[in-house]
């Protein structure tokens, strides 16, 4: 027997375990580079339209930082310059948290070892986790090639641009097979490859939005910190404008030397056990974690305040962006007549409604992944001696669903406040400019918690299929949310979304009954699921 000895078994055992998270990230990924090159084929559908928008992003660094580099103004280059980053993004995520599923929380449940009693080498397991996800990037890199020729973009930009985007992925799976290694818990190690993704987004964004404008102003050379990033690394590539593929090479480099150093960090530890040991809690409990809301609130926050934390970017990004949206929508008078039609007093005002539109779906994200924290409690067997005390099933529902509810509501706060300040110190009006936004912001809230209730009643009603019927009810609002406009959907199905019915402010005035009827039906599905979850047995694991 060798170390590598059922490596094909258990890359057939992960692919039958994602038979629906990976074919779930592909086709969303593929549905957003769709998407992109449609919009700006029906936005930008001339050269001199094209021409003024790498102009205008190249010389702002709010763009530069958000959007990414900017590398000509070809159909294609301006493909790469809005979708590139958020494709990377999502590939690195789709590998980190697949990498660590098949490799750390076999570990944290007892399935590796289950397994490791049978006829499989010591290193099957992470060779098995790299396989499925090096298949996943290559389907991916298949998906987005054959999306972007179809769309009448070159072959060679194209294959040059979906390698791109695999090899960031595949840069990721690399890092989370070390994070893997250090850490003692999937949720660390999942936390530590997300920190690397967040600093190698924030190397990237402040390395091209330092950079210097060249050609004319069609064009970025990022400063070094671009370079410190295999997000960067993946943009250098310059798809359809230059197409540098030496930058691949980078990639692969990163990927081989990171890999080995899982393998090394494996082969020096025990099974089970991490490279960086679990600190110790305290030798008392804090008064508090007696109380089930303690206890939730202890579970949850580490997620708040990462969550809280994107949310921050994402209004500051916003707001420092607001006093350019008439500039920027100069550029295609399409994208303006778009704006006008949604009204408002002003430009900026539907600007500002559009984006906190936004910012409520990222709630709405936490608000899913954090409800169905009870079903991973669940699973795991942690619920059971909880609810042999004198903790009923209601008590513990509803203090998880508090905390969730609080924690969706502090998150809209949080872009409420930075895009306000950040505004307001551009504009010279911080005052006014926070109150408003932040009312702006709290009227998605109603709508978000409706997707937490739906998450509550798939918990009640259908324990094992609960992820599964949250995130599609989220993936669903997302897509209407995002491309209802621009692919003409009925207003039946635009109506399925909570989303449709909030207010649009501040560009119109908020009007109380439809926030009313939303948290009206968020309540109600949370009584669903508290009902149902007190009638059913628990999912032991």
């Amino acid at each position: 027997m060798t170390p590598f000895t059922g490596t094909g078994r258990l890359v057939r055992l992960a692919l039958r375990r994602d038979r629906i998270q990976l074919p779930s990230w592909l086709v969303g990924l593929s549905l957003i580079l769709w998407v992109t090159v449609s919009s700006i084929v029906g936005f930008y559908p001339g050269e001199a339209e094209r021409v003024r928008l790498a102009m205008t992003s190249a010389h702002s660094p709010v763009t530069l930082m958000t959007n990414g580099l900017v590398s000509g103004a070809s159909l294609g280059a301006t493909v790469m310059t809005q979708a590139f980053v958020s494709l990377a993004v999502g590939a690195a995520l789709m590998s980190i948290l697949a990498v660590v599923r098949h490799t750390r929380q076999n570990e944290e449940t007892g399935r590796a070892e289950m397994i490791g009693a049978g006829i499989v080498g010591r290193d099957a397991s992470l060779t098995a986790a790299l396989i499925t996800v090096a298949l996943a990037n290559l389907v991916l890199v298949a998906a987005s090639v054959l999306v972007l020729v179809a769309s009448g973009l070159p072959l060679g930009g194209s294959v040059l641009c979906g390698l791109g985007i695999g090899a960031v992925g595949l840069a990721f799976a690399a890092i989370a097979a070390v994070t893997a290694q250090i850490a003692e818990t999937s949720r660390g190690a999942n936390a530590l490859a997300v920190a690397a993704l967040g600093i190698a987004f924030v190397l990237r964004a402040v390395g091209d939005a330092s950079g210097k404008v060249i050609d004319g102003g069609l064009s970025v050379v990022s400063a070094w910190p671009t370079w410190l990033s295999p997000i960067g690394w993946g943009q250098q590539s310059r798809a359809f404008d230059r197409d540098q593929w030496w930058v691949l090479g980078i990639l692969a480099l990163f990927v081989v030397v990171l890999v080995s150093g899982a393998f090394v960090l494996a082969s020096r530890r025990d099974l089970g056990a991490g490279m960086r040991a679990v600190r110790p809690g305290r030798p008392a409990a804090a008064p508090a974690l007696l109380s089930p809301s303690g206890l939730a609130w202890r579970l949850h926050r580490g997620v708040l305040i990462g969550w809280a934390a994107g949310v921050a970017v994402l209004g500051a990004s916003y707001g420092g962006v607001a006093d350019e949206i008439s500039e920027m929508l100069s550029d295609s008078p399409e994208i303006a007549q778009y704006f006008e039609q949604l009204g408002g007093a002003s430009l900026t005002d539907t600007f500002f409604a559009v984006t906190m539109s936004v910012a409520g779906i990222a709630a709405a994200a936490y608000a899913v992944q954090a409800t169905l924290r009870m079903r991973s409690e669940e699973a795991a067997g942690r619920v059971e001696p909880l609810l042999g005390t004198a903790v009923s099933r209601p008590r513990w529902m509803a203090a998880n669903i508090g905390v969730v509810a609080l924690g969706t509501l502090v998150l809209m706060v949080v872009a409420g406040v930075t895009a306000g300040v950040v505004y307001g110190l551009v504009v010279g009006d911080v005052g006014s400019n926070v109150t408003t936004l932040i009312g702006a912001a709290l009227v998605q809230v109603p709508a978000a918690l409706v997707l937490a209730g739906v998450a509550v009643a798939a918990f009640g009603l259908l324990p094992r299929w609960a992820a599964a019927i949250s995130w599609a009810s989220f993936a669903a609002c997302l897509v209407v949310l995002q491309l209802g406009v621009i692919l003409d959907l009925p207003q039946a199905v635009l109506d399925l979304s909570p989303f449709t019915h909030v207010p649009a402010a501040p560009a119109e005035d908020a009007t109380a009954l439809p926030l009313f009827a939303l948290l009206t039906a968020a309540v109600a599905l949370t009584a669903v699921g508290i009902t149902a979850f007190r009638r059913r047995d628990l999912a032991l694991p």
